[in-house]
């Protein structure tokens, strides 16, 4: 099987534009199989303090309502994805921007747990993910750019969770390929004090979850992390933007492991 590299960027790269421009050159420059998800940023809070929209917190978690879904459409399937998707064209790469309600390739339904309505957010329907369009696209050569927006089975869209779009991707293309999964943030890994914690593993992670060291934002990107593992993916690992080379070569970053 070949390999294929799946990485994720979230807010903090996407707001630098050094930072962004140092990362897209280095992904123009893997040469096999490659896909890009990205997250949001502030753009999408800024325009909304602008449009006058508050922003609903409840339990630690954001709420999606109308007027939040619009904007974030607009920002994360507009303004970032199509600007990623032709800095990358500009450098060589065969970057094609899309979302998950294209081709309606990523499905998903509407969250409600805990008897929490959180809007029009989604939870993606992993058996269900169209790997015939990615395998298309990538045998052609081209690289997906993929914005974290999907739709529901009556052509509602939602605003979907980025590190979980990349799990459920990775699981899903891990029958046709060796996957590397790479989350890649503003720090050098998952971190105990300031230094990297090289490697975890299940066992090691639930004693780092009940230290309190890993904690917060932490938890849901290592747990999106171990279920690819779970799953048939070859190989996870979170670390900083900048050293995404290394990362891919094992040098850099945390490694998940079973």
């Amino acid at each position: 099987m070949k390999e294929l590299v799946i990485i994720k960027i979230g807010g903090n790269i996407i707001d630098d534009k050094k930072a962004l421009s140092k990362f897209l050159k280095t992904y123009n420059s893997i040469s096999s199989p490659k896909i890009l998800v990205h997250g949001g940023g502030k753009v999408t809070t800024q325009l909304s303090e602008k449009l006058g929209i508050k922003t609903k917190i409840v339990e630690g978690r954001r709420i999606t309502d109308a007027d939040t879904l619009n904007v974030t459409i607009m920002v994360y399937a507009g303004l970032i994805n199509k600007n990623i998707t032709a800095k990358l064209n500009a450098k060589g790469t065969k970057a094609i921007g899309i979302c998950g309600a294209d081709a309606f390739f990523i499905p998903s339904v509407k969250r409600k747990k805990n008897n929490i309505d959180y809007g029009f957010v989604g939870d993606v329907l992993t058996d269900k993910i169209n790997t015939k369009l990615l395998i298309t696209l990538l045998k052609d050569n081209y690289a997906p750019i993929i914005a974290p927006i999907t739709a529901n089975a009556k052509g509602q869209l939602l605003n979907t969770n980025a590190d979980t779009i990349a799990s459920c991707l990775a699981k899903a293309l891990s029958k046709k390929y060796k996957v590397k999964l790479v989350y890649c943030f503003e720090k050098e890994g998952v971190l105990n004090g300031d230094n990297v914690i090289q490697s975890i593993t299940t066992k090691t992670y639930q004693a780092l979850k009940k230290n309190k060291i890993v904690t917060d934002g932490m938890i849901p990107k290592l747990d999106n992390a171990f279920d690819a593992i779970k799953y048939g993916v070859k190989s996870v690992a979170i670390g900083h933007a900048e050293k995404l080379k290394q990362i891919i070569q094992s040098n850099a970053g945390t490694s998940i492991t079973k």
